[in-house]
């Protein structure tokens, strides 16, 4: 697969695009009247990105994408559901321990600023099934 110089330049000056208003935060140069005019700006580049990249991937696969689509069979499709399944639920139930465990530590940690070591364990612990989850996945897919 050759790549002009289009398909090379093009998603790097998208993402320089997406990431120019984000230098004078870094700078911290920003003060909140000039906030929300940032994070509009940065919703609207990051769209415009997307649009572009999805022009740019559509007019110069378009043949590829039409071949690729008839490709595959049942099983494979069932195979990427599986896998979808299997990080969407293991991140639901992640979401879902975290949004329980940490009120539960935090309140644990005001009482008594020694206990911060053993509640944390209990909230990394809950973020702990997501990569779970997507481990599974990535091995699901890799038997595809």
């Amino acid at each position: 697969m050759n790549l002009n110089m289009f398909e090379i330049l093009g998603p790097i000056a998208l993402i320089a695009l997406i990431t120019v208003p984000l230098i004078p935060v870094f700078q911290k140069k920003v003060d909140p009247k000039n906030a929300k005019f940032r994070v509009w700006m940065q919703v609207s580049t990051f769209f415009a990105s997307l649009l572009g990249i999805v022009l740019i991937s559509g007019v110069t696969h378009a043949d590829e994408v039409a071949n690729a689509a008839f490709q595959g069979s049942t099983a494979q499709g069932m195979g990427f559901i599986a896998a979808a399944i299997a990080v969407s639920a293991s991140v639901i139930g992640a979401g879902y321990a975290v949004g329980q465990a940490a009120p539960a530590a935090i309140g644990a940690i005001s009482e008594n600023s020694e206990n911060f070591g053993k509640a944390m364990i209990f909230v990394a612990l809950a973020e702990g099934v997501a990569i779970y989850g997507l481990l599974i996945a990535i091995q699901i897919i890799g038997k595809l």
